[in-house]
């Protein structure tokens, strides 16, 4: 499939007229916080009257940014029971970086692209959405970064939010030019190159794919500037045979769930072995001190958090049980009766992307009191693990 690309420098360097086969696709890189792609994208949109406008949005983002309303839609439990909450912080840690930058610059994050779905509707052209679903990436990005990187992720995205320095007027200016968040993803990449090749290099074969798919001959697509390069070397290709594969989730590998039961049934073995060997009051004792073990510290994890008194008891409760399988973690138990009794309101939900950015607003805030409960009983518990396992272990061979 051969491609041409002639200037359209009538409406700047952003915007690259692309014709491939019988389609023209007007392509405008735009920065997600920038009044000036807002302006670009409805300008274009007007003047050329295209068949269709492509978004770099998928349908969950389009309602996220279109209804105000969106977040009572969102079910929290449903997040916890689908393990998705490690995906949702990291959605959130990344809109509120671009939030932060956008009130810098006084604009919405991601304007031009709800200035292009305003501007296909107010001339009647349909609208088609052609990200792939944000819960999709992030999943992926989640499960092909490793332990490590995991920790070092989140800790470089909380330190961007936390980071209350203010941005010069000449990185501002830069920013205008720029979509900040492909440009930070591209920057990382030497350090995340899993975390690139998803968020990026992936979105850029489903994004072309999806435009050539778009119903008409004359296209407008707007995307951010990050993604513009990997479009325009994807389009002549024909890469329709990997779709299927970057829109699912890769399954846990077996070495995965081998070692995810190893220490469980170790544990399990050396309690029956300890009460073989050295009778069944030995056998209990060790099993009392596990059950301690993995409740204090599980408890004292909720505490740290504020947590409601039932999530507290649910905690040492849960930590024993769930340590011996890995088929759902403490903090996942807690995080889920912490929503059922203290449960988050929505103007919680609207202010989120400020109290994430504040150390006391992780405490005031339920939706983010939510993230503590899960992470630090969790942290309790495999704390406890560890210390009940050495124990049980010691207590064999001695």
């Amino acid at each position: 499939m051969t491609t041409t690309e002639t200037d359209a420098y009538d409406y700047g360097p952003d915007v690259h007229r692309i014709t491939i086969a019988d389609k023209e696709i007007l392509l405008i890189g735009t920065a997600h916080i920038s009044q000036e792609s807002v302006d670009l994208v409805e300008q274009v949109i007007n003047s050329e009257q295209p068949d269709c406008v492509c978004l770099e949005l998928d349908d969950q983002r389009y309602h996220a940014m279109s209804r105000k309303e969106n977040w009572q839609a969102l079910d929290l439990k449903q997040v916890i029971r689908n393990k998705q909450l490690s995906t949702l912080l990291v959605s959130l840690l990344m809109g509120s970086y671009q939030k932060k930058l956008g009130n810098q610059l006084g604009v919405k994050p991601g304007a031009e692209l709800l200035a292009g779905a305003d501007s296909a509707k107010a001339n009647d052209i349909p609208i088609s959405l052609c990200d792939r679903d944000v819960r999709i990436t992030l999943r992926r990005a989640w499960k092909s970064t490793s332990l490590f990187r995991k920790g070092h992720l989140l800790t470089s995205l909380l330190a961007s939010v936390f980071d209350s320095e203010e941005i010069s007027k000449e990185q501002l200016e830069d920013m205008k030019k720029k979509d900040v968040l492909s440009t930070l993803m591209s920057e990382m990449g030497e350090s995340f190159p899993d975390l690139k090749r998803v968020l990026i290099d992936e979105r850029d074969i489903y994004l072309a794919e999806k435009i050539k798919a778009s119903a008409g001959q004359k296209l407008v697509a707007v995307v951010g500037a990050g993604h513009v390069a990997g479009i325009k070397k994807s389009l002549p290709q024909d890469q329709q045979n990997k779709i299927a594969e970057i829109s699912t989730i890769p399954p846990i590998s077996k070495g995965w769930k081998v070692a995810g039961w190893s220490v469980p049934m170790l544990i399990l073995a050396s309690l029956v072995a300890i009460g073989v060997m050295k009778g069944a009051s030995v056998a209990g004792a060790n099993l009392m001190f596990w059950i301690v073990a993995n409740g204090i510290p599980a408890a004292c994890g909720a505490l740290l958090a504020l947590a409601h008194p039932f999530t507290t008891i649910g905690a040492f409760t849960a930590a024993p049980i769930t340590s011996l399988t890995p088929v759902i973690g403490a903090g996942y138990v807690t995080a889920f009766i912490q929503v059922m009794t203290r449960p988050p309101v929505v103007r919680e939900f609207e202010s989120v992307g400020d109290d994430i950015s504040s150390f006391t607003g992780w405490w005031k805030n339920k939706l983010l009191r939510v993230f503590l409960v899960f992470f630090f009983t969790g942290l309790g518990s495999a704390i406890g693990t560890w210390v009940g396992g050495y124990e049980i272990f010691k207590n064999l061979i001695s």
